[in-house]
């Protein structure tokens, strides 16, 4: 009789070494010995537990002690790992069964948010999301997560203190965490979630304070900031919309994934889910309307600039032309003729002086009528 547990993916360790090598092929130091199985990966452990009827066990499980917990009934391991290096999780893989091709996308990191099975093993990539306000920046993690019938593996990237608040919770709450992996799988997604939500109400104050800026007479030019957030309003719905339809398999009546107790909890994750993403479908599109506003309303401002210019040329050219009547007359009669018209006359002077206002009252009417003074 086979007396390895159902869930384990048959492969051998030679190929999760191989996998480590693709994943990771920078050779080691010669000078530096490999390090005994289960070493390596202790670097990369944050935490490994076992859970029996939610609450969990005291004291931390070696790696090595892991196939022993896994055997012993009831409960389930739970590991965490931050950042680990392709040999280090390959340890991991082996003692737990991983599929090969779910742990290539567990270590290289920046997936799409999934779900997928692998025999009686679900594999599933969640991204959390915390909105740093001092920088307007939609800071992105990335948790992979190995769900078995008795066993859940976590895999963090990125900064994100959902598994710590998970494992607070399984603590002083193990109502959900005696539904086993899937229950902590659920709790990861609505934490998960829930900082979609928060997330939200931060981009929703920073919206309002730049439409404020734009249609409040603000002359800054504000079309960076706008476009910056827009860019990281985008890199959020990456986050958001391809996790619905992960929460929405586990959702529905028909799954055999879950137990049909948490499929009320699934979908309560799944609407609220719908909510974050009609959110920001909405926000994408106001940032691209106010961004439109803001430009349009600075080519407006330069549209009044030049025809300020151009009103100032007008008046110029105006008072050259009107000047330019005086300093012609006087050219002619500053040139050295013997006879100059109007000379020999008693009151030549004052009527050359007569004609020259007149001339230059005639010019300064024209040019107030067509609004050029």
């Amino acid at each position: 009789m086979n007396s390895r547990q159902p869930y384990a993916v048959r492969v051998r360790a030679s190929a999760f070494r191989r996998l480590a090598r693709f994943l990771d092929p920078a050779p080691a130091p010669a000078a530096s010995p490999s390090p005994p199985l289960g070493r390596p990966a202790e670097h990369a452990i944050v935490d490994c537990a076992r859970y029996v009827d939610g609450a969990r066990r005291s004291g931390r499980i070696p790696l090595d002690e892991t196939p022993r917990a896994l055997r012993e009934r009831p409960g389930f391991v739970w590991i965490g790992l931050k950042d680990p290096t392709a040999e280090q999780f390959a340890e991991v893989a082996e003692r737990f069964g991983l599929p090969p091709l779910a742990v290539a996308d567990a270590v290289r990191a920046h997936q799409r948010p999934k779900l997928e099975r692998y025999d009686d093993v679900l594999f599933a990539i969640v991204k959390p999301v915390r909105y740093v306000d001092a920088d307007e920046v939609v800071d992105v993690a990335e948790l992979a997560l190995f769900v078995g019938p008795r066993f859940v593996v976590v895999v963090r990237h990125g900064h994100t203190d959902v598994p710590a608040r998970v494992r607070a919770i399984a603590d002083s709450e193990p109502e959900l965490s005696r539904k086993g992996p899937i229950g902590v799988l659920y709790q990861v997604m609505d934490l998960a979630v829930d900082g979609y939500a928060d997330a939200i109400a931060g981009i929703d104050v920073d919206i309002e304070e730049i439409e404020s800026q734009v249609f409040g007479g603000d002359e800054n030019d504000h079309a960076e900031r706008i476009y910056k957030l827009k860019r990281e309003v985008l890199e959020f719905r990456r986050a958001v919309k391809p996790m619905a339809g992960a929460v929405q398999r586990l959702s529905e009546p028909e799954t055999t994934l879950v137990d049909p107790s948490l499929r009320p909890h699934f979908r309560d994750v799944h609407d609220h889910l719908l909510r974050v993403a009609d959110a920001i479908e909405n926000y994408d599109k106001l940032l691209t309307d106010i961004l439109q506003a803001d430009l349009a309303q600075v080519s407006v401002r330069q549209n009044r600039t030049a025809m300020r210019q151009n009103e100032d040329m007008r008046r110029i050219s105006a008072w050259a032309a009107i000047a330019l009547v005086p300093t012609a007359i006087a050219g002619l009669y500053g040139m050295n003729f013997e006879r100059i018209p109007g000379a020999g006359v008693p009151y030549g002077f004052w009527g050359v002086c007569v004609v020259i206002l007149a001339l230059c009252g005639v010019l300064w009417v024209l040019f107030r009528r067509n609004k050029w003074l």
